[in-house]
């Protein structure tokens, strides 16, 4: 089996480095000597954020160089998405998380083991062992991405849920940038039900993290302006690029109904879109949404293009657009 222990120790060798002389002292400084614990939590969150950073600049963005899908893009809108990854990657919006929802997230789950409803650990279910760290980080992973797949869907499904995440679909011109251009609500929800997912199933912190950078950095690529597959066979083992445009693509991949027919203005994305998956493709494949069909078209919502819907430039109004949509008002 193969020996994670050095990647381990080096991890936890930068974040002590990072925490001691940086996070602790803003800490001391501010007067929340209490909330050390979580400090040192919150810098490994950061730590993983810069790591993915520089995997994004160093290794993504010159393939975006190499074999872009357009050469036309709006340098304004990228801006953008800069900020919505660096709010998320650098662990801005888990600490608001932490501050807002977390308590209640500790009450319920005390509440539940008063009850006696305690966690099921599936990697330990499902073959009656204590397993390798690395195995079960890929139980859980598969776990994860099979729900992440139904949240997807919901997502697509529920006309007050897609008013939300029709923000991610707004984007023109996909970019490496853009798999968090999202709306902080939506990103509430589905943020809050992986939570409840990985209590109920026993994911461990350290393996939660694992999960978390792994899903995002795959969906860094996911979404990069680069003309890229991963042939017959790699195409159904993990999505790649060419497979997740496809469901940004303008009236194909997530505004066609069962039938294949487009839908009317103003209704939902059916369940019948295509290519719902987050990393792996056998969902979509199991369930009857997958597509691979070798095109590269070009991105964003029919409303945008056919009647000029508005879904904001910049941080603020894409925002308060959101929540404009989600009460019928935009």
């Amino acid at each position: 089996m193969i020996n994670m222990q050095w990647i381990v120790d080096l991890f936890e060798g930068a974040q002590d480095g990072l925490f001691e002389m940086a996070v602790q002292p803003i800490l001391y400084s501010f007067g929340l000597g209490s909330f050390l614990e979580d400090g040192y939590r919150a810098t490994g969150w950061l730590l993983v954020g810069l790591i993915q950073i520089v995997a994004l600049l160093a290794i993504i963005g010159p393939l975006q160089r190499w074999r872009p899908v357009e050469d036309r893009r709006d340098p304004a809108a990228v801006r953008t998405d800069v900020l919505y990854t660096l709010l998320h990657r650098l662990g801005i919006f888990r600490v608001a998380l932490f501050f807002s929802v977390e308590p209640l997230f500790d009450q319920i789950f005390g509440w539940l083991r008063v009850l006696g409803i305690g966690t099921v650990h599936i990697d330990q279910l499902m073959l009656g062992a204590s397993l390798h760290p690395v195995v079960s980080a890929a139980i859980y992973l598969v776990v994860f991405d099979f729900f992440d797949y139904w949240i997807h869907r919901g997502q697509h499904a529920f006309n007050w849920w897609w008013n939300l995440h029709s923000l991610h679909h707004s984007q023109r011109h996909l970019t490496m940038w853009s798999d968090n251009r999202n709306h902080l609500l939506d990103d509430l929800i589905r943020d809050s039900l992986m939570v409840i997912v990985g209590q109920l199933i026993g994911v461990g912190p350290g393996q939660f993290v694992v999960i978390v950078a792994i899903t995002q950095l795959s969906e860094s690529l996911q979404h990069a302006n680069v003309r890229m597959h991963f042939g017959m066979l790699g195409e159904r083992l993990w999505i790649s690029p060419r497979f997740h445009r496809l469901h940004h693509s303008i009236g194909v991949g997530h505004e066609t109904s069962a039938d294949g027919q487009l839908l009317e203005y103003g209704r939902s994305p059916a369940l019948g879109g295509h290519n719902f998956g987050v990393l792996l493709p056998w969902w979509d494949m199991i369930f009857g949404t997958a597509s691979f069909q070798a095109r590269y078209d070009p991105t964003g919502i029919r409303d945008q293009v056919e009647r000029g819907r508005e879904y904001g430039r910049g941080f603020f109004a894409q925002q308060w657009l959101g929540l404009l949509r989600l009460v019928g008002r935009a």
